[in-house]
């Protein structure tokens, strides 16, 4: 993308054939999130990966919890596990439980629903993170997140997990990035993504699915703001990419925070 007029250019181009702008290294090619495992899997990002990983940990955890105290099997989480592990929940969000807006992004009701988020969130997230950059990748889905189980506390009292209001927010941002570029291409981008959503939205409105459309919403909402602000990344010594910087440790520091909390709820509240 020409660092001037914002088309879409070739690899190869030195100088914007639109614009007549020298052309420096591929902002890929100046990012921290560098393909992983060797280019055997060549689409894999680091962060989008890690994101992954610790899902399925935390899947892992509450399946093995589930069936320790009851629970039917490795395919369904009870309600109570996904309580102590964090998932949102109405009465304690409002008691100050607010750390719940964050973990119940990382949580998931059974095999099929972590599955089928996995498989999007390796795709989309990788995409993001190639052309937004790592940085600006974390502050999407952390704000897309808390933002979506924000929503949802509003619209209703039941109990939510997953980390689709974080794909909605991806899907957010990348409608946000077709807007932005004006070109043909862009257009081309947007369209796609905005298809995406909405068959996204269609799919929550059927009822045997139980999903919640409310953070999916709130979660598309906060990606496509955050998304337009934050742009594709500049030269990384510049005063913005250090900010994006801040912002992303900020985002880390507050979900390690999150996470601490639930342990130590965990602790407490599994006795009983």
């Amino acid at each position: 993308m020409c660092p001037n007029c914002r088309a879409f250019i070739t690899t190869s181009d030195k100088v914007c054939p639109y614009c007549d702008t020298p052309v420096g290294p591929r902002a890929v090619d100046r990012r921290q999130s560098a393909e992983i495992s060797v280019g055997f899997i060549p689409h894999a990002r680091f962060v989008t990966v890690l994101i992954l990983t610790i899902n399925f940990g935390l899947y892992a955890a509450t399946a093995l919890f589930s069936m320790q105290n009851g629970g039917a099997s490795f395919m369904d989480i009870d309600g109570r596990t996904l309580l102590l592990f964090g998932a949102k929940y109405n009465e304690f969000i409002a008691a100050g439980q607010w750390w719940r807006l964050i973990t119940a992004g990382f949580l998931h009701g059974g095999l099929f629903h972590i599955l089928m988020n996995s498989w999007v969130l390796f795709d989309l997230g990788a995409q993001v993170e190639e052309l937004y950059g790592a940085r600006r990748l974390i502050v999407i889905y952390f704000l897309a997140t808390v933002f979506g189980f924000m929503v949802s506390t509003w619209w209703s009292p039941a109990l939510s997990i997953g980390a689709s209001a974080g794909i909605f927010g991806l899907l957010g941002a990348m409608i946000a990035l077709g807007m932005r570029s004006g070109t043909v291409i862009g257009a081309a981008i947007r369209s796609l993504y905005i298809r995406w959503a909405v068959y996204g939205l269609l799919i929550g409105l059927l009822p045997f699915f139980r999903i919640d459309n409310a953070a999916h919403i709130g979660g598309l909402i906060a990606g496509f703001v955050t998304g337009f602000v934050a742009g594709t990344p500049l030269p990384r010594r510049s005063v913005q990419e250090k900010l994006w910087g801040i912002a992303a440790l900020a985002c880390i520091v507050m979900t390690a925070f999150a996470f601490l909390q639930m342990f130590l709820f965990f602790g407490v509240a599994s006795r009983f």
